[in-house]
């Protein structure tokens, strides 16, 4: 398996938590983190399930951050060193997208983690999503901005009809 959807996760993680901050110090900026990169991760996986998915978004690259900054009013002045520009090539919008679909709505996270159980990526690593579908009181406080439904709507709003549709492809879905 491709390993390194790894760069993605990681950027698309970085996006989450620079646009939507944790309050409360560095405790509650490692949980926010946690639970970003819990979501991009699932978000990822289902994205690009198979080892080919993987390899060509490696190839071509995920699109950047260009269209989420835009959306979110992110100043794009404050984007023009190497150093910050470069990771965002990384970023991928759907990914995005799609875990602040998982952040937002508990329910469609659990969905999604059952979803991965079919695909190639958890096989044979013990892998857990408890801070992304089990949220504890600390959890929820430290992802707050990242968790809230009308804050992440805009980005999550993107691309939630086809997570849907990921989820369960038979379904027709109402707005």
């Amino acid at each position: 398996m491709l390993a390194d959807l790894s760069p993605l996760i990681a950027a698309t993680t970085q996006w989450l938590t620079r646009s939507y901050p944790a309050c409360g110090g560095a405790l509650a900026a490692a949980l926010g983190e946690v639970q970003a990169r819990q979501a991009v991760t699932v978000a990822a996986w289902l994205r690009y399930p198979t080892p080919t998915d993987a390899a060509l978004v490696g190839m071509a690259g995920p699109g950047g951050s260009a269209g989420l900054d835009w959306i979110t009013g992110a100043d794009t002045a404050a984007h023009d060193e190497a150093d910050d520009f470069a990771w965002r090539t990384w970023v991928d919008e759907v990914v995005a997208s799609w875990a602040a679909c998982l952040l937002s709505d508990a329910e469609l996270a659990r969905l999604a983690v059952a979803a991965l159980a079919d695909g190639g990526h958890a096989r044979g690593v013990p892998v857990e999503f408890r801070r992304l579908v089990s949220p504890d009181t600390r959890d929820r406080q430290a992802a707050a901005l990242l968790r809230h439904p009308d804050l992440v709507a805009p980005v999550a709003a993107l691309h939630r009809p086809a997570l849907h549709e990921r989820l369960d492809p038979g379904r027709a879905l109402i707005g």
